[in-house]
């Protein structure tokens, strides 16, 4: 179970952590570490995004400090962000957030972090769930279930049966 500290944001801008912490409202809280399947999935999608960067003209970056509001840092699974020079914390919005549930997650707590990337600009949250093999996909505020996980303008996409493959390659039946 997660539990919380209250520091200041200048101190907990100048600590690490580990695993790092999410900083919200004042408060240093634990984020839920992922097991065997979340951490392939974090690994396959980077792959998939690092092989595609120059194409999309983005850079993928996992567990990035984000800085979504004057009190508040979120710390997504993998980013996409333009391929430009980042600060250490990033204080503009990604191109795209993915949040991929640990087993102690749940739907309605990622969607509350959604929320606070929307805030800040973000236009595309991905949720990708290993337990169930599926995954939705956020504009607008309209949250979409689908077998492709995709930003909408952009060329960028996943296709999750693809993605979820990867997780076992070298197991028998």
């Amino acid at each position: 179970m997660a539990t919380s500290v209250q520091i200041s944001m200048a101190e907990y801008m100048r600590t690490n952590y580990r695993p790092d912490r999410e900083y919200v409202d004042g408060e240093l809280v634990e984020r839920n570490v992922g097991k065997y399947e979340h951490s392939r999935l974090q690994a396959l999608l980077t792959i998939w995004f690092g092989t595609n960067e120059s194409h999309w003209s983005v850079m993928a970056l996992t567990e990035q400090r984000v800085q979504v509001s004057p009190t508040r840092v979120r710390i997504p699974d993998v980013a996409l962000v333009l391929p430009k020079p980042q600060p250490e914390v990033l204080v503009e919005p990604p191109v795209l957030v993915v949040e991929i549930l640990s087993p102690d997650d749940s739907y309605s707590d990622t969607r509350a972090r959604a929320t606070d990337y929307f805030d800040m600009g973000v236009h595309t949250v991905w949720i990708i769930d290993p337990k169930t093999r599926s995954g939705e996909w956020c504009e607008k505020n309209v949250w979409t279930s689908a077998r492709t996980l995709e930003v909408p303008g952009t060329p960028i996409w996943v296709d999750l049966d693809e993605l979820f493959a990867g997780l076992a390659p070298y197991q028998t039946t």
